[in-house]
């Protein structure tokens, strides 16, 4: 078992309980998230010889947990105008960011150019169209990695895929080698630096990363058989966690994910590979804690209404994602179950059915897990909701 705050039900009651928390409120465990990039750096450099991480801001873009990324050399991925400027105001090198994302409005290019970011990773010709006549007026030369899809199915939720041909990101490579062919040249402030993937996200079988990273071979050798030269290959993201054992898992096998890239990828010495992970860094380093408001039987249905709705965490509503759901310190020998829902006027406002808890009653803590990566970043303030706080211990 870990020594990590976060896991410890006694610990989080007290700490809520000492320092007069509110709820729900996030909080994250500093000693977890400098661990998990610790050794998602370290698993990388084993790997690979001229490799770069890419810290996917999306998943969460507190200003402290971008100090991680900073203190191991990381980089970050941004798919909008906000998060570059949320990178650049906390202190990133503009060479350290990356700027992805299907529709890059007018005003966010030209922040990024202004801005001399390393690469947009472009999702459409016309995209690139736009990037070239925006940094023409700028007097810039714009960096592109074509975002390829490659048609693969990440083996994950339907709306967490994004690397199939029915899905909107990315250009097919067909329609990529054509423009590459007949129109790249005609565009003075462009410059094609590489490629750019990114098939998924919470993918738990690496066979996927396997099938990319060939994929990946194929389209490198048929641009050296065309005589056009790329120095950049970023593979993206997807990593998934462990939802239902944070405890038992709370940084995932990075060591694993890099050797089947590595291992499979046959440029990996000729080009610098870039990823772009999120979840996997942050996602087991944040719990929501939130407090029992009510609880009430309809019939044969227990139900037990907290203070924490998808108004700060959405996923359970959105991707019918399951986190699991601790009460703090309760005695655990008589468990019954519990619908585990919130205060939000919606029937989808559901955290978990048939939950096996303890007896619960008004004021008792619940802690939901593996909430650090897209909950506070999606919360909303629908119905009016005040903004959930952030703590770091």
């Amino acid at each position: 078992m870990n020594n990590y705050t976060i896991f410890n039900d006694a610990k989080l009651a007290q700490y809520t309980l000492v320092n007069n928390i509110s709820t729900p409120c996030y909080i994250y465990d500093k000693n977890l998230l400098d661990d998990t990039f610790s050794k998602a750096s370290s698993a990388l450099n084993k790997h690979f010889k001229n490799a770069f991480i890419h810290y996917a801001i999306k998943a969460n873009h507190n200003p402290e947990i971008i100090t991680y990324a900073k203190k191991y050399n990381m980089g970050i991925d941004c798919v909008s105008g906000g998060e570059v400027k949320r990178a650049l105001d906390e202190g990133m090198k503009p060479s350290h960011v990356v700027f992805a994302g299907v529709g890059k409005a007018d005003w966010e290019i030209e922040l990024a150019l202004q801005a001399d970011i390393f690469a947009f990773n472009s999702e459409s010709i016309q995209e690139i169209e736009v990037i070239n006549e925006l940094a023409k007026k700028q007097n810039k030369i714009a960096k592109i990695c074509l975002r390829i899809n490659p048609n693969i199915d990440a083996q994950t939720y339907h709306y967490i895929s994004t690397g199939q041909f029915d899905d909107k990101f990315g250009i097919g490579f067909v329609e990529t080698l054509a423009w590459l062919q007949s129109s790249a040249s005609g565009l003075a402030n462009i410059q094609v630096i590489g490629l750019h993937y990114h098939v998924g996200s919470q993918i738990l079988k690496n066979s996927v990363f396997k099938e990319l990273a060939t994929t990946a071979n194929e389209h490198v050798a048929k641009l050296k058989d065309l005589n056009i030269n790329i120095k950049h290959i970023n593979f993206g993201g997807g990593l998934g966690i462990d939802y239902l054992n944070p405890q038992e898992n709370p940084i995932v096998n990075f060591d694993s994910y890099f050797a089947e890239i590595a291992t499979n990828f046959g440029f990996k010495d000729e080009l610098t590979v870039h990823f772009e992970l999120g979840r996997s860094l942050v996602a087991q380093a944040g719990v929501l804690l939130s407090k029992v408001l009510f609880t009430k039987t309809t019939g044969n249905t227990n139900f037990v209404i907290i203070d924490a709705g998808m108004t700060e965490l959405i996923r359970p509503a959105l991707y019918q994602a399951k986190h699991k759901i601790v009460a703090l310190a309760k005695d655990h020998s008589n468990l019954q179950p519990y619908h585990v829902v919130g205060p939000i006027c919606e029937s989808s406002d559901v955290f978990a059915k048939a939950l096996m808890l303890p007896n619960l009653k008004r004021g008792d803590l619940v802690a939901i897990y593996s909430a650090g990566a897209y909950g506070k970043v999606l919360a909303s303030e629908y119905n009016l909701r005040p903004t959930v706080q952030e703590y770091f211990i």
